[in-house]
């Protein structure tokens, strides 16, 4: 399942819609989200931002072995996108010390 984060963009086909971040954390949660597409502003940030699914996984991935989806970023605020960004990178060195782990824990 491909889920697209966003209150403007259509997202493109064979891509759930949805609004806001909780929605695509629930999807997470059931674990059956292949990749997900984040949009920053979401027109309430009192509500949430994409960032904040950022770091949820983040935090998921580091504390409750949670496997990410693929992340893409599409949000046209550029600084909001640079830390996304960094949050992407920060989830990828995780996993990659986690199978580094596992890889030691095998010899």
């Amino acid at each position: 399942m491909k889920v697209f984060l966003d209150d403007a963009r259509t997202p493109p086909t064979g891509w759930i819609l949805v609004h806001w971040p909780e929605e695509v954390i629930e999807w997470l949660k059931q674990g059956n989200v292949d990749e997900i597409s984040l949009d920053h502003d979401l027109g309430d940030d009192s509500h949430g931002t994409g960032y904040d699914v950022i770091l949820w996984i983040e935090e998921a991935v580091a504390n409750r072995n949670f496997i990410p989806p693929t992340i893409r970023i599409h949000s046209a605020n550029a600084s909001a996108r640079q830390k996304m960004e960094a949050g992407v990178k920060s989830i990828q060195k995780l996993m990659e010390k986690r199978e580094s782990n596992i890889n030691q824990s095998n010899i």
